[in-house]
Formats: structure tokens, sequence, C-alpha cells
């Protein structure tokens, strides 16, 4: 039996980033949220929210009218237009770039759409090696990306000295989404493949890390100041699991944007590993971006495990405690104010053992949410 294809192992060799990207010219140097993903304690402490570009505001719906999901994602005046809403409602300390994690999926010729109410679904399920193979002859080029570079470009020139956080999928939601066809609760066809046919699964993950990795460099070497790798599905997985068929993707995913360098001793952009369900995986999700040779990492914290737990769990390296985002829980933003507000003075609380803390709500903001809940939010933690 042949060896399984893995991810290869990430390249030491580093990069400049441009001479004007923000980290290089300054503009977002000292920013709140760059400050504590370096493990620093700024004054304020910085807050975004995962989903803050999109659905919840009525901006967003008048000029998404008549206009899909992905489609909204490549044209690039309307993608800037969407991620720099909700800076200028809510006064966040960062821009999200508004995407989807199947966008490079779309961009290297994959049949994928976004159904309302359903989520991604693909032209077929890939489970076969035939389908695998297929699949993965597909490239990824310059061209098909320059409508993102386009798209970051336009909103750094509006951000001034607001940092925009690159974002992408991980390989392993990525493939699972292929696999199922569409959306899945219990990811077992994934699951399923991961263990039958572990060399496909090892070919489908090195593909969709190489998409992912792609899609995030195009977005860092635009202006992004740091990224967020989105695990949506990793918690459907064994520790065990994760480590063997799952981590060396994501390594191969961030190693795309651990190479670029700032001048001088300062390191790599910051980058934050996230996961929904992962409260046993966080060990796993920060010793990837260590393997990547991310010389910022952050983790990500959903709404299961209190951050205190957390920081305790990822104090334990040799290079020390990471800092730590999230972990407002996102039912409570349906809640009176009395009781978010004593939530939210929870987490901040918390969050002050780990070496920084960006806050963060522990998954996206619900559709339903009201835009001025988040506005207050981000006003009580600056005044924290």
């Amino acid at each position: 039996m042949t060896s399984p294809t893995i991810a290869p192992e990430p390249s030491r060799e580093t990069h400049p980033l441009p001479a004007d990207h923000p980290l290089v010219d300054g503009r977002t140097t000292r920013a709140p949220l760059v400050r504590a993903l370096r493990g620093e304690r700024p004054d304020v402490t910085p807050v975004w929210f995962m989903r803050q570009a999109g659905r919840s505001l009525p901006e967003y719906r008048e000029v998404r009218q008549g206009v899909g999901m992905l489609d909204s994602c490549l044209r690039p005046p309307l993608a800037a237009e969407i991620t720099l809403q909700p800076v200028r409602r809510h006064h966040v300390d960062a821009a999200v770039f508004f995407s989807d994690i199947v966008v490079p999926l779309r961009l290297a010729g994959v049949d994928v759409d976004i159904k309302p109410g359903v989520g991604p679904v693909m032209d077929q399920p890939y489970r076969t090696a035939e389908d695998v193979a297929r699949l993965t002859s597909r490239t990824l080029d310059d061209g098909a990306l320059a409508p993102i570079a386009e798209a970051v470009r336009l909103t750094v020139a509006e951000l001034g000295d607001v940092p925009l956080l690159g974002f992408g999928g991980a390989p392993f939601t990525l493939a699972a989404y292929l696999v199922e066809g569409r959306p899945s609760r219990d990811h077992l066809a994934a699951r399923t493949l991961m263990h039958a046919d572990p060399e496909t699964w090892a070919r489908l993950t090195a593909w969709t890390a190489e998409l992912t990795g792609r899609f995030l460099r195009t977005q860092v070497l635009a202006g992004a100041s740091a990224v967020q790798l989105f695990d949506s599905w990793a918690g459907s997985l064994s520790l065990a699991d994760y480590t063997a068929h799952v981590a060396p993707s994501s390594t191969a995913a961030l190693a795309h944007v651990a190479d670029l360098r700032l001048p001088g001793d300062d390191g790599g952009l910051p980058a934050i590993h996230f996961g929904t369900g992962t409260g046993h995986l966080l060990p796993a999700l920060r010793d990837v971006l260590d393997a990547a040779g991310v010389t910022h990492p952050a983790v990500g914290v959903d709404y299961r495990t209190p951050l205190d737990e957390a920081a305790a769990l990822l104090a334990d390296h040799p290079r020390g405690a990471v800092p730590v985002q999230g972990n407002i829980d996102p039912a409570l933003l349906g809640a009176p104010w009395p009781v978010l507000e004593a939530h939210v003075r929870d987490v901040v609380a918390r969050g002050a053992g780990a070496p920084g803390h960006v806050v963060n709500l522990g998954h996206g903001v619900p559709p339903d949410t009201d835009p001025t809940v988040l506005t207050r939010v981000v006003e009580l933690v600056h005044a924290l």
C-alpha cells in the first residue's frame, strides 16, 4: 500500500511584506487589535464580531438586494462596502474581510452555491478516489484571485488605522463540505473517507489547504494586518483524528502567510485559529499555529469553554501562553441588557489571565440580532 499524500513541511524561508502594507508603513502597527494579538495589553480592549459584516445590518441587506452571496464576495466595490459597514456603525477595532470559506472553491472552478437557509451546496459529493483526483486537478491562479486582492485594497484604503482581518476556511471544513456535498450535522461521510481511504483524504485536504493558503496570502499581500483560520466543523473530531488527519493540512494553509515578515525584529503578522466545539482541541489548534511558523499566534475560543479555563490549557507550552479571542455567547445578544452586560463583564474578567485578549463572540452574529446591541457591547468593552 502506498503512503498517504500529506501536506508538505512548511518552508522556513521568509519574505518581506510590501513597503505600503499597513503593518509596515505604521498605519496599524499600534492598533489595539494588533497589540493584543502580539500578547500586549493596550489601553482599550479590542473587540470585533465574527459575521459582523452581514445579515444583521439593514444597510447590508439594502446593498445585497438582487445579488447572490458568492457574487457579492466577488464584486470588489461591493465586498469592500460590506466590510466597512460594521466599522462605521459599531466602531469595532477591526474589519473582517467580507467573504465566505467556499469562495476559493468557486474560484478554482468548483460548482458550489450558497442556498438560503441551507448553506454551501456542491454540484455533487466528492467521495471516491476518482472524484477527488478529478477535483484536485483544478488550480487556483493569480488571475482568479484578482477580485479578492482588489476588494482588500479598496477596503484598506478606507480603513486608515483600523486593521483588516483576512479570513479563510480551514482545509478540514472545506473538505467536509466537498465530501458531504452540503452541510451536515455529524460529517459522517467525511470522517468515513478519512479512515477508509486515508490517501485520498490526505490528497483532498492538501488541495483545500493550498486553496485556503493562497486565498489568505492574497488578502495579506493586499493589506490585511492579521488572519483568522476558521474551522467550522473541527469539533466533530476526536483529538487523535484531528492530530493525525487534519492538523497537517491546517499547518500547510497557515504556512502560506507565516513566512511574511515585517522589517526589523517584529516577526510576522498575527494569526488566529478558531473552531466551534473545539474545547478539547485548543492546545492542538495552538500547535498548528506553532508548526506553521506563526510568530504571533492566538487561539479563538467558542462560547462553550470559559476563557480562564482556555487560557490555562493554552499556557502549557514551551513558548509560553498565547493570546485568546472570544467568547461572548451569541444567544445572549437577545437577552435583556443587564443579563448581557453581566456576561460581557465576566468574559472580559476571565480573559485577563491570558497575555492578550480580543473580545469577540463564541461564534457568529445571529441574523436577527439588533445592531444597536452590538454597538452597545463595543462601548461597554471599551469602557472596561
